[in-house]
């Protein structure tokens, strides 16, 4: 019955943890595609719990952040029952407001629940021995590439296995195909490529206990030498968020290099070029260093002011700890599942009509467990913005070389937080 529960599933529900709500209604704020996916779990979650209504409000990246941040220092006024947060920013949440959200220990989320998540999509979302929200979406870093621009240049995506062979294959395509970049970077306003080869090495703005600065550490000189390097050979060229869209449409750039989110973008912004573009795995700096590294992904936390928690933990349960509730959003928006029972889905491994039958999910979720975690802490957007300035001066060759960038990258988050460069 709708409204009652079997005596096999009321004992489930209390063996594992606090019995989750039968019926009431949520809200979740959210943004863009995130949102849009989100709605689309609503069907198959209203089959399990047909009386608890969800209602998803698209924000607006910024907006969505300006508001729960202003919510949680108003003491949770006007909050909904869950917050999209991403990974990046998860710890300004935990640092100025930890009452704000649930400890989802208190719900149910065991260590075992914990477990079905990389440590990397974890670390930033737990505290001590409090877990304040569930891992959502990944950004598992892949090459998208046009297989047509790739063929002219007589250009074998697999033999590309290093930085170098990227930069020899990018200058063979601009060659082949005029007009066309190797790929496209956004110098002016982000710091992507340098993360993606950072983080693919093992090494990040800070150290994994988030104490200590680490930025101008060798793995990570390696990567912003590296992502000069390619500027100089002309292989890059600057392209904001949207002017990327509009480039991958109108066929002016061979390949983006990104999370694996961006499947979604690609697919459903450019329609048209469906058979045109296949997948594969990020460069290394040699041929058999590592090939996986994570750029974006987000989480679902549950407010403390939310009057149906149970219900909100319910929801989160079945969208995020269920291969099913990731599987929908994969397969719907190209949203990267973390739960790695998805892995084993057989949509993983079915080729994908838009990407040429390429079966490219199981490329690129075959990365997750590779992936080496990287601490954003509370002063991430303190880090990123000193990062982009030192970076833009660099690549103007305003430095010798990117030991003595890194070096004065450090020394200014230091002054900006207060930690030891390490």
């Amino acid at each position: 019955m709708r409204t009652t529960l079997t005596c096999a599933a009321l004992m489930l529900a209390l063996g594992s943890g606090p019995a989750l709500a039968q019926s009431g209604e949520i809200t979740i704020w959210s943004w863009n595609i995130a949102a849009s996916s989100l709605k689309a779990t609503v069907a198959g979650f209203n089959k399990q719990y047909p009386d608890i209504k969800v209602t998803v409000q698209d924000l607006g990246n910024q907006p969505a952040y300006d508001k729960s941040i202003a919510g949680c220092a108003a003491g949770g006024v006007g909050l909904p029952d869950i917050v999209t947060i991403e990974n990046g920013e998860a710890e300004n949440y935990w640092s100025q407001f930890p009452d704000c959200f649930v400890d989802l220990h208190t719900l149910g989320y065991s260590a075992e629940d914990q477990k079905k998540y990389p440590d990397f999509k974890r670390t930033e979302l737990e505290v001590g021995d409090k877990a304040y929200a569930m891992p959502w979406d990944s950004g598992p870093v892949a090459v998208f590439y046009r297989r047509d621009f790739y063929a002219k240049a007589g250009v074998d995506p697999a033999s590309i296995k290093t930085w170098d062979d990227f930069i020899a294959a990018g200058k063979k395509i601009q060659a082949a195909n005029p007009g066309v970049s190797m790929t496209n970077a956004d110098f002016n306003g982000d710091t992507e490529f340098f993360r993606m080869i950072s983080n693919e090495q093992g090494c990040g703005y800070f150290a994994e206990d988030g104490q200590s600065i680490t930025v101008a550490e060798p793995k990570c000189v390696d990567a912003l030498t590296k992502v000069k390097e390619m500027k100089d050979a002309g292989i890059i060229t600057s392209a904001d968020w949207s002017t990327k869209i509009t480039n991958n449409t109108a066929g002016t750039v061979a390949s983006q290099v990104y999370g694996g989110w961006y499947e979604g973008t690609v697919r459903t912004e450019s329609p048209k070029e469906s058979g045109k573009w296949g997948v594969y795995l990020m460069p290394s700096l040699t041929a058999d260093g590592p090939r996986a590294a994570n750029l974006g992904g987000s989480s679902l936390a549950i407010t403390s002011a939310s009057k149906n928690k149970e219900a909100a933990y319910a929801y989160l349960k079945y969208t995020l700890g269920t291969n099913e509730g990731q599987i929908t959003m994969l397969k719907d928006f190209g949203l990267v599942p973390s739960l790695i029972s998805a892995l084993d889905d057989p949509y993983v491994s079915q080729g994908q009509p838009y990407w040429g039958d390429q079966a490219i999910w199981k490329d690129i979720l075959a990365t997750l467990p590779k992936v080496v975690p990287s601490r954003g802490t509370q002063f991430q957007s303190d880090a990123e913005i000193i990062l982009r300035a030192v970076q833009t001066k660099y690549l103007a060759s305003g430095y010798p070389d990117a030991k003595a960038a890194l070096d004065d990258a450090a020394k200014q988050i230091a002054a900006a937080t207060g930690l030891p460069v390490k």
